[in-house]
Order: structure tokens, then sequence, then C-alpha cells
């Protein structure tokens, strides 16, 4: 019995994504990647459409919305918090490498980057007092994923803590 949930099929399509791009995110890839039938994946989405508009939102939860929670949990050193998360293994930079790609030649995928960008910056801005810090470093976690090779962890920690003025 297929016992597959709707986040089942998100978090497969979110590594699909990081790990060879949003054209590769199909049904047939999806199935058989979670041995499931198609059956099971048109029980939760109406259709790769729809499946698309529930990725890109899973996307944001998961990515923006779910990491502001916890930064905000910490309620001592947000930033520090934040920046922990963002800096954890995973696959978190193929990820928003895959959906800025996908944002520059899709209209949805595009409209939500944007939304999440706005989300990052003035969350950045809020809990470090600062938009033009905020800027700098949203500038450089983003930069960090699009040179060739990305930035490794240690890397980009090292070129944060310097736009933050921590570097010994």
């Amino acid at each position: 019995m297929d016992m597959a949930g709707k986040r089942d099929w998100l978090d497969a399509g979110l590594v699909l994504l990081a790990e060879q791009g949003a054209p590769s995110v199909t049904i047939e890839r999806l199935t058989e990647r979670l041995g499931l039938s198609k059956g099971s994946f048109y029980h939760h989405f109406k259709g790769m459409s729809g499946y698309r508009t529930a990725l890109l939102e899973h996307f944001e939860a998961e990515r923006t919305t779910r990491f502001v929670e916890q930064a905000e949990a910490a309620e001592e050193d947000r930033l520090g918090a934040l920046l922990e998360l963002v800096l954890a293994p995973g696959p978190g930079p193929e990820l928003e490498i895959a959906v800025r790609a996908w944002a520059s030649q899709d209209a949805e995928a595009r409209a939500v980057q944007e939304r999440v960008d706005r989300t990052r910056v003035a969350y950045l801005t809020e809990i470090s007092g600062d938009a033009d810090l905020a800027q700098a470093l949203y500038l450089v976690v983003v930069g960090a994923g699009q040179v060739v090779p990305p930035l490794s962890g240690r890397r980009l920690k090292s070129a944060l803590e310097l736009v933050l003025g921590r570097r010994k």
C-alpha cells in the first residue's frame, strides 16, 4: 500500500530539483525515485502545474519560513542562528541555484524567488538593524552559490564574518 504523503512528493521534488534542475522534475522521475505509481501522484496533485506550484511553496516554507521561525526561537543571537542554518550541510546551495535558474525562465518561479528574496532581506534587516548590512550579507550568500565552483561552507562563513566585522 502507498504510504507516501504530499510532503514526501514535495521533499523528493526538492532533492531532484537540487540535483538536476527544474526540467528534471517530472512525474516519471518522481515516481521512479519514490517507487510509487502515477496514481499516488495524482492522489495528491491535479497535475504537474499544481505540483510545481506546491513545490515552489514548499521551497519557500522550508528554506525561508522555517529558517525565520528557527532563528526567532534562538532569541538571543538570531543572526548567528540564521547563519548556522544557512551554512548547515545539505542540498541548500544546489537547491538555491536550481530555483534561481528556474526563476530566470518561469514567471511563477520568478514571483516566488522575488518574494523569498524580499522576505529574507527584510528579516536580515530586522535582526541586524541595518538595511545595508542585510543586503551585503544576502549578496554574499547568493553570490557564493553562483560562482563556479560554489564557495564551501567554511569559505562562505569566512566571507560572512568579514562583512560582519567579526573576523580576527
